[in-house]
């Protein structure tokens, strides 16, 4: 890996910016997706982000490593709920999703420590 994950949330946000304007029908739909089947139901927020880090761990996206573990810091996920998510990653996945699982440990303390830094702490 040759980046930071604040670095490729941050490049991956303004290329999404620009299929926004070349396909805006398609992201509007995709971005009506996933407020949906983020929305809290019988799972609270927390839980979906976990299952959604588990998923890119799963499928080898760290774009979507980088946006779930932000998100799931943000709805108050714990460093040890990541952790376990990322054992289960392991476990169903077993060696390719056990790299994926470095990479979001990598992602958690890098994304832990620019928002640290960012409130002061």
């Amino acid at each position: 890996m040759t980046h930071s994950f604040p670095d490729l949330i941050e490049r991956l946000n303004r290329d999404i910016r620009g299929l926004r304007g070349e396909l805006p029908k398609t992201m509007q739909a995709f971005s009506a997706l996933a407020r949906a089947a983020s929305e809290p139901g019988a799972l609270d927020r927390r839980t979906k982000e976990l299952l959604a880090i588990a998923i890119g761990i799963a499928v080898r996206c760290e774009g979507c490593i980088g946006f779930h573990v932000k998100a799931a810091l943000a709805a108050g996920a714990s460093r040890e709920e990541i952790m376990e998510t990322v054992g289960m990653a392991i476990y169903m996945g077993a060696g390719p999703s056990m790299l994926y699982g470095a990479e979001t440990l990598q992602a958690l303390d890098e994304l832990q420590t620019e928002a640290a830094q960012a409130s002061g702490a």
